[in-house]
């Protein structure tokens, strides 16, 4: 057993996923901190959080240059309420703090690799494309067929088919005039930052028309999670393997998020009563990447802060409580022996417990005891 990431990476890795099993305890991303001070050291230079990749930038401008202050970055720079975590906080705060000290060269950023979607909600895809259309000084009107924003954003448009804006012709006019500003600015030499922000915007805006078009599929209730999580997480591989293109010359990333996401098999998730399934991120990226993409998967042994009682010995994780003795630790998946699921998780504690299919898919453990 270690607490030293480092003992996980490969020469070959240059995208790690560690990932976490519940969003409802911040243990996680503090220990998460502590890791990516280490892999640092490793040559690692960038992190992605599950966070809107375009919120993201204004979290990356402080972190690299001081741009603005640490409370806009953390109010404007991430999404899903992950701005009001401390250990974010800490994070931003800790890397703006060693870019201080280093060239532009050697400094870290930081990126979301996730859209701007939530469960019930999608944004209008809007202000994305116009802010490619001001780039490339286009006159096309985008506002017209756009309307008003507020009928793309209220939960009914994701819910319910007949409520959506996806399949409509003014949806169809954006999704033609996102394609001509696509190619427009492909025809140009992508040599500059305001060109990379530019096209982050633009496919932003691009994702969100093909979430939409998802919403106005006409499903039952239960049917329509499968397909929206398959798009999202197919959003998200799509801006890890962009990340990873941007930042290969400079060093390796470091990719944070729940295990869900980042795992190299179809997940499972039981909404409304009935069992979806899709391919996540990690399961999109790892045939291209090889093995240059590693997954730690994460699991906990009990928890105060979300009422998560002790393992039972039989289980997974009453094995990992037994061996782990300290806080926290590390220890290859394979040593792990087969036992039993734990089954005392409740939904509201948002906790995924370990199964040994989930082993089967990581390199590591990072099991937390308390």
């Amino acid at each position: 057993m270690s607490q030293d990431i480092r003992d996980f990476v490969t020469p070959s890795c240059d995208l790690l996923g560690l990932g976490e099993p519940t969003h409802a305890t911040p243990v996680f991303a503090e220990v998460r901190n502590e890791l990516f001070a280490q892999l640092v050291d490793r040559g690692f230079r960038s992190i992605a959080l599950e966070t809107d990749r375009v919120a993201a930038l204004v979290a990356n401008d402080f972190v690299r240059d001081g741009t603005g202050t640490l409370d806009s970055a953390m109010s404007e720079g991430f999404t899903h309420t992950f701005g009001g975590l401390d250990a974010n906080r800490r994070l931003i705060a800790w890397m703006r703090e060693y870019n201080e000290n280093h060239p532009p060269e050697e400094r870290l950023s930081f990126h979301g690799f996730d859209t701007q979607t939530e469960n019930t909600s999608a944004p209008s895809p809007r202000r994305y494309l116009e802010y490619a259309r001001d780039f490339l000084g286009l006159d096309v009107d985008i506002a017209g067929p756009a309307g008003d924003d507020e009928r793309w954003g209220r939960t009914e448009a994701v819910l319910d088919a007949a409520s959506s804006v996806g399949a409509t012709a003014d949806a169809y006019r954006l999704r033609a005039i996102a394609a001509d500003l696509h190619a427009a600015l492909r025809s140009r030499k992508p040599v500059t930052e305001a060109w990379a922000r530019a096209e982050i915007h633009l496919m932003a805006g691009i994702d969100l028309l093909r979430y939409h078009r998802q919403c106005a599929e006409p499903l039952e209730p239960q049917e329509r999670y499968a397909p929206l999580s398959a798009v999202r997480d197919a959003i998200m591989a799509r801006n890890l393997l962009d990340i990873r293109a941007a930042e290969a010359d400079r060093g390796r990333t470091l990719v944070f998020a729940h295990n869900l996401h980042l795992r190299r098999q179809p997940s499972t998730m039981r909404v409304a009563g009935t069992e979806t399934h899709w391919f996540p991120a990690g399961a999109l990226v790892a045939p291209l990447l090889g093995d240059r993409y590693t997954f730690v998967a994460t699991s906990l042994g009990r928890s105060d802060a979300i009422a998560l009682q002790e393992p039972e010995a039989d289980t997974y994780e009453g094995f990992l409580q037994k061996h782990v003795t300290t806080a926290w630790s590390l220890l290859p998946a394979s040593e792990i022996p087969s036992a039993r699921v734990r089954t005392d998780p409740v939904p509201r504690q948002g906790y995924y417990p370990l199964d040994q299919a989930i082993l089967d898919d990581a390199e590591a453990i990072l099991h937390v005891v308390a």
